[in-house]
């Protein structure tokens, strides 16, 4: 009886660090935030940083997620998340530059590799304070065990803590090199730091030992300032932004908002009588969430009559069009958004789309087209597979029907369905052929994945 009472305790205090431990890994089930301008225009901003990092910009992935919070980070792999709330908050371009610099520094340094070289020590001390903790209750001391078990917890968070710290100074080191390799200015950088230490100010976070001690990050003034007297003495320092990728980055916010936000609290930032691009943008993403497709129209009409040529004005016309149930009419507009991108996945998904939506089988076929060449360049598209299954079951090709079904249903994570779906096209599908490959290697991932997920519980 005497061990019950302490053993109790430790296990609750265990259990609070193990989720005060989880709290801080990114969650799994944030949505992501898909849109081809935004894309381009990440893929644009981040080349030359990640060029200059030593890394090939096709093989760097920028992921926007759905999340209003302002953070970006990496999680393994060469993909840096970017929040919603990150854009919105961000005045220029060159802040979230400075924001991108920085996550690849995290990547560049190994740092979610090399997680394992600050938990084991932390989880050393963790272990060791436990038997001692343990071992004083066994001699029937629970208040000293407690308190042995209490400093212990309290060293292992410290090593932690320290390490991550380290961390985050040495991907600030790199975003300084990296900007200045690249020639781009650190302004925006420093700029973006000074929106942090504002909110710090604002939620009244207060800068002392124990503030320090207890944050994954070093003190924002500390880093600002070791910041801003790199910066200064880089040539790159008062080097004027891209004028063109500002305006690209103004009407990807505009979009962010007209997409996120209410139809009202769009129309109050972005009001009728801003007629510059991004606020036509966000305008016509208000209008049509309203069903005013009038109105969504006149604004995508607009933004073509500055440009006739912007394909993402008329990717913007052929979804209000199609969505509004007129398919046949937004066919012209995707088909031509579709060529000058170079069959860009996402937009070429949409024209597949509206050809499928008109129910007209000589549209078939060129559907079959575009929705083929938009997953040969990006296989992480679960709606362009179904599109594909559609015409596959159209055409009466049911093996590659429920293969494509298996692809959309791995990429949505339905492990169950996916595995039956990719048997039965590796039943149908000729043997060997790289249809029957493919189907194969499905359910050996989705039969794997859900093992593991059966181990985890």
């Amino acid at each position: 009886m005497t061990l019950t009472s302490p053993f109790r305790q430790l296990g609750r205090v265990i259990a609070a660090t193990l989720i005060l431990a989880l709290s801080s890994v990114p969650a799994a089930a944030q949505s992501v935030l898909r849109d081809a301008e935004t894309e381009a225009l990440f893929h644009d901003m981040a080349a030359p940083i990640v060029a200059a990092g030593g890394l090939d910009p096709k093989a760097v992935d920028l992921v926007l997620l759905n999340e209003n919070s302002i953070n970006a980070f990496v999680a393994g792999g060469q993909a840096i998340y970017i929040h919603s709330g990150l854009i919105s908050a961000a005045d220029n371009a060159q802040e979230v530059q400075g924001v991108i610099a920085h996550e690849l520094g995290h990547i560049t340094g190994g740092h979610v590799i090399r997680g394992d070289e600050g938990a084991r020590p932390a989880t050393g001390i963790t272990l060791l304070s436990l038997l001692l903790g343990a071992a004083a209750a066994a001699a029937g001391s629970t208040d000293a065990g407690m308190g042995i078990f209490m400093a212990g917890q309290q060293a292992a968070l410290g090593k932690y803590l320290a390490f991550s710290r380290a961390q985050e100074s040495s991907a600030d080191a790199a975003s300084v090199q990296f900007l200045s390799k690249a020639g781009i200015s650190g302004k925006g950088s420093v700029d973006f730091f000074k929106k942090l230490q504002s909110q710090e100010f604002r939620y009244g976070f207060k800068r002392d030992a124990d503030a320090e001690f207890y944050s994954t990050h070093p003190m924002t003034a500390d880093r600002l300032t070791t910041l801003q007297d790199s910066f200064e003495q880089d040539p790159a320092w008062n080097k004027p932004a891209d004028p063109a990728l500002q305006a690209r980055f103004l009407r990807v916010k505009a979009k962010l908002v007209g997409y996120l936000a209410e139809p009202s609290a769009t129309l109050a930032a972005y009001p009728e009588w801003m007629t510059d691009a991004p606020a036509r943008m966000a305008r016509a993403y208000a209008f049509h969430k309203e069903a005013l497709m009038d109105k969504a129209l006149a604004e995508t009409d607009a933004l073509l009559a500055m440009d006739p040529n912007d394909p993402y004005a008329l990717e913007l016309k052929g979804q209000v069009l199609l969505e509004s149930g007129k398919p046949r009419e937004a066919i012209a507009p995707l088909r031509r958004a579709t060529e000058l991108t170079q069959n860009a996945p996402l937009i070429a998904t949409t024209l597949g789309h509206a050809l499928l939506a008109t129910e007209d089988k000589a549209n078939f076929a060129e559907a079959e087209r575009v929705l083929k060449t938009a997953v040969a360049r990006d296989r992480d598209n679960p709606f362009a597979w179904y599109q594909l299954g559609v015409v596959y079951e159209a055409q009466g090709d049911t093996p590659r029907a429920r293969l494509a079904s298996a692809e959309q249903q791995l990429g949505e994570m339905q492990l169950p369905d996916a595995l039956q779906n990719a048997e039965a096209a590796e039943g149908a599908l000729p043997k060997g052929s790289p249809d029957w490959l493919r189907a194969q290697d499905i359910a050996m991932s989705a039969r794997a994945m859900i093992e593991r997920a059966r181990k985890s519980r």
